[in-house]
């Protein structure tokens, strides 16, 4: 797994060659580039790893809470829980 930001898949966007899709990311409606994975489909609910603006994994949603953690420890500048 790659560092990124999870995101669910709210719907595909007619246009773009079909590579652009909405993501909701931290509650908030992103558009995203999905063609860097051509063979990869979509629903609406799936959960994706987003880097740069390109979704780069397509996960489940035990997948997108461990980026999730993972994006918190990192901000939290400690190793752990704190006080």
């Amino acid at each position: 797994m790659c560092l990124g930001i999870p995101g669910r898949m709210i719907r595909m966007l007619d246009g773009y060659g079909d590579q652009l899709a909405l993501v909701e990311v931290a509650g908030e409606p992103r558009k995203v580039n999905v063609g860097m994975l051509p063979e990869e489909t979509f629903d609406p609910g799936d959960w994706v790893i987003i880097h740069m603006g390109f979704v780069v994994e397509k996960t489940d949603s035990a997948g997108a809470h461990t980026a999730l953690d993972g994006l918190k420890l990192m901000g939290s500048g400690t190793d752990g829980p704190g006080p």
